[in-house]
Formats: structure tokens, C-alpha cells, sequence
């Protein structure tokens, strides 16, 4: 049995991590801020939890570790927000990070930290299980911050290990979500008809992986931290998703429109309607870039560690997102009455004058 500390507890990983932890018997303290409440991905409240209030940004996360009799520190917590002010990014996933690194040190306990696969930046091609290269360049801040907080973890003389999951949506039996990550938002934008026309590589991919193999994915790491100690490892999808496979993935819900991707290098945003202008313009300032690159996240050592592999996020898990989202109210659940009138004239503003035929069908 191993003896935990989760920070980030609250939230859809670490809460996770606690309901399965507690059913394999390991005895969690739950580091929460504001929500007392544990929940797994399912919803249901976690029975068993060790539930203590802290703030990761204060010394020794605001605890006396003396009254802590731990193994092992989980750190799940963060800032998400990938357009958050850079006081507040190094304030969350660095200085806190720093305070989860001395938590574990005054314990005695080792640190699994858990990172994100995009901090390997603006790179594509394969992206092995290691520290991030020297002069990597981000595409925001948080990627930054992150690649920041391992080298925290790097040079803190904690033993760890680092857990890179990447873009976490559903379950993949079920598809369900407790909740949804910002990203999501471009997709839900779509299917409301609020964005018709998207600038997007046709080389670009993201990867999507289901809650349940990174919550167990982090769990089989905590049990073999002898194995994994000073390891990276991946977290990730079967397969890197074409970004318009997606988004003609949520058109294929007969009710929600089908959005133009565009080359980016022809995409002319000022030719779009004022309404749709203002939407994009944010939606690419703070996620454009992720529909301009291609990384190929190697997990050889994450699946030679742990015995596990990614179910598969194909179409059919796809569907099964799409559908929870509407059941869940994050999808509309009927068509939007704009759709027709924003594709045509998104079509209008970013079709070549010698296309017959929208961009988007060159990508399908």
C-alpha cells in the first residue's frame, strides 16, 4: 500500500487518480484549495480520501509535513489557462511545483509530477520520452511554465518521475468527461455555427487521449517509481489526429454544420464577417498554433514500464465524445440557426477566386 498525496485533488486527473488509487487500496490525502469535494471522472464523490486544504503556491503547500506520513507526492495541480497572465503561470506550475518538490523532500517521499506533452513546443516530428531540448520555443506561456516546472523537479534532488499526458478528453468506453478542456471550445464554437471558416495545416495533428489511460497511466507509474525513478514518460493517444478529421468529425452529427478548413497561408481573417472576426480572432490568438504543427509523441518507455496501451481514439470513441457532449449540455442539441448563413459567407471571404469547391474537401 502506498501512502499519497495528490494536489490538484479537485480537479478531472486528480480526482481520477484518487478514485482509482483508493480502489487498489493505497491510502490518499487529497490537497484541495477551495472544493472540498473529490470526485472521479464518473461524478460519484471518492470515499476514502484523506481531504486537507492547502495552496501549492504557499511554503510546504501551506502543511506541516510533520503530520504527513507520505510516500509519495502526485502533483497534478496547475494553471490550465493557456492565455493567463505570466505572473500567474510561473506563480501556479513553477513556484508551485518548487513547494510540491520541498513537500516531498520534507517528507521523505519521492515526486511523480505531472507535465503536459506539449511542452515539447513548437517541434514536430517524433518527440521522445526525455527533458525538454535547450532554446525549445513555446507557443504560450503555459507551455513555457511547464517545461519550467520540470526543470524545477530536474534539479530539486527529489527522486520523481514526470508524466507527460496530452490533449485529455473522455473516457474511451463511454466517452464521458467530467470537464472539458478549453481547447474544446474551438469544437463547440463550430457547432454552434459561430466559427464557419478555420485556418488549419493540413499536416497539422493533435493528440487526444481517453481520462481513464492517464489517470492509469499516472497510478502505474506511483507503483513503480523504483522503475521509473528520474524517467519521462508519455501519456498519449494511439495516433495523432488530423485536426480536420476533428472538426469535420463534429459535422458528422447530422444537425451541426460542416466548417471550411483553410490553408492558413491563404486564410485572410479581415474578409470574414464582424461577428465571426471577433470569435476566431481570440479562438487563434490563444489555440492557433496547435492547428499548425505535427508532433509524434514516442511512449515506448511509458508502454515497457507500465504493460499499458492506449485504447483506441478512432471514430467510433470520437462519436461516443461528441455524444456525451451533447448529452451533457456542452453540444448544442439543436442546429444552429446561423450555420447556413455564416458558411456561405465564410466560403466567400477565403475561397481561391478559381476554387468551384470549398477548401475543406482538399483535407478530408
Amino acid at each position: 500500500m502506498l501512502k499519497i498525496l495528490v494536489t490538484g485533488a479537485a480537479g478531472l486527473i486528480g480526482g481520477e487518480v484518487c478514485a482509482r488509487a483508493r480502489t487498489r487500496g493505497h491510502a490518499v490525502t487529497a490537497l484541495v484549495r477551495r472544493n472540498r469535494h473529490v470526485r472521479g471522472n464518473d461524478g460519484a464523490l471518492v470515499p476514502g480520501v484523506h481531504v486537507v486544504a492547502g495552496d501549492i503556491t504557499a511554503p510546504m503547500l501551506g502543511l506541516d509535513p510533520a503530520r504527513h506520513d507520505i510516500d509519495l507526492v502526485i502533483h497534478c495541480a496547475a494553471s490550465l489557462e493557456f492565455d493567463a497572465p505570466e505572473e500567474e503561470l510561473q506563480r501556479t506550475n513553477v513556484e508551485g511545483t518548487r513547494q510540491a518538490a520541498d513537500f516531498a523532500h520534507a517528507c521523505d517521499a519521492a515526486l511523480l509530477h505531472v507535465s503536459t506533452a506539449y511542452v515539447c513546443g513548437l517541434r514536430d516530428g517524433v518527440i521522445e520520452e526525455g527533458p525538454v531540448p535547450p532554446g525549445t520555443a513555446f507557443a504560450n506561456g503555459y507551455e513555457a511554465s511547464k517545461a519550467r516546472g520540470e526543470q524545477v523537479v530536474r534539479d530539486s534532488g527529489v527522486p520523481f518521475a514526470i508524466a507527460r499526458p496530452s490533449i485529455t478528453l473522455g473516457d474511451s468506453a463511454s466517452g464521458a468527461i467530467r470537464d472539458f478542456p478549453s481547447l474544446c471550445n474551438v469544437f463547440r464554437l463550430m457547432a454552434r455555427g459561430k466559427i464557419a471558416s478555420f485556418p488549419a495545416s493540413a499536416s497539422s495533428t493533435l493528440n487526444l487521449v481517453p481520462i481513464d489511460h492517464v489517470a492509469e497511466g499516472i497510478l502505474r507509474i506511483a507503483e513503480r517509481m523504483e522503475q521509473a525513478r528520474g524517467g519521462t514518460f508519455h501519456l498519449v493517444g494511439d495516433r495523432p489526429t488530423p485536426s480536420a478529421e476533428l472538426a469535420h468529425g463534429v459535422a458528422r452529427i447530422a444537425h451541426f454544420p460542416d466548417p471550411q478548413i483553410v490553408d492558413p497561408a491563404s486564410f485572410d481573417i479581415t474578409r470574414l464577417p464582424p461577428a465571426q472576426r471577433r470569435v476566431l480572432g481570440r479562438m487563434l490568438e490563444t489555440f492557433g498554433s496547435y492547428f499548425r504543427r505535427g508532433p509524434v509523441f514516442d511512449d515506448s518507455r511509458f508502454r515497457e514500464l507500465t504493460g499499458l496501451a492506449c485504447a483506441p481514439t478512432d471514430r467510433a470513441w470520437m462519436d461516443r465524445l461528441i455524444q456525451h457532449a451533447i448529452a451533457a449540455g456542452y453540444l448544442p442539441s439543436a442546429p444552429p440557426v446561423v450555420a447556413s448563413i455564416n458558411q456561405a459567407s465564410a466560403h466567400r471571404a477565403n475561397a481561391h477566386p478559381d476554387s468551384a469547391a470549398p477548401a475543406a474537401h482538399a483535407h478530408r
